[in-house]
């Protein structure tokens, strides 16, 4: 199974707010950091956002900071949010799928099996899993040139 792009960028954000929790971060220095393109992550931290991950906050000296602590912040969750379909095969999609021996086959149910192994793994981690080795994730992650601003009350 490969996640999407956009699970990966979901991902990445989280990490990135979890590291400098201290203070706002924007779309342009996540970008930045990653290499990649701010367009996308618009999308992300949206529908991060929608989802009570992340609170955005407007105007000069904005930005974004988690809106949770990182250990409630669940991976599998996440990462199911943000998926549009976790089919490994077509038959897994009830009404596209037309495969022809979906009557007699014994993959779907081995596959699903699967699936739900993978995120049962994902469940048992949450966003502070992944940023036990903050220290050197911050090293990876360059800060800003630009001036900090600073998270305003209520960090988490």
């Amino acid at each position: 199974m490969r996640l999407t792009t956009f699970s990966d960028y979901n991902l990445r954000v989280l990490m990135y707010l979890g590291v400098h929790r201290e203070r706002l971060a924007t779309i342009g220095e996540i970008a930045r950091a990653y290499g990649v393109s701010g367009n996308h992550l618009m999308k992300v931290v949206h529908h991060l956002a929608q989802r009570g991950y992340i609170e955005t906050i407007r105007g000069k000296g904005g930005g974004m900071r988690l809106a949770r602590a990182p250990g409630q912040i669940n991976i599998g969750a996440v990462v199911r949010q943000s998926e549009d379909s976790v089919g490994f095969v077509e038959c897994f999609d009830g009404e596209t799928s037309d495969c022809r021996i979906a009557p007699a086959c014994s993959l779907k149910p081995v596959l699903a099996e699967a699936l739900e192994s993978f995120f049962a793994t994902l469940d048992r981690y949450t966003l502070a899993d992944l940023l036990g080795g903050r220290a050197r994730l911050a090293k990876l992650l360059p800060q800003p040139s630009v001036p900090m601003r600073p998270a305003l009350q209520g960090r988490r």
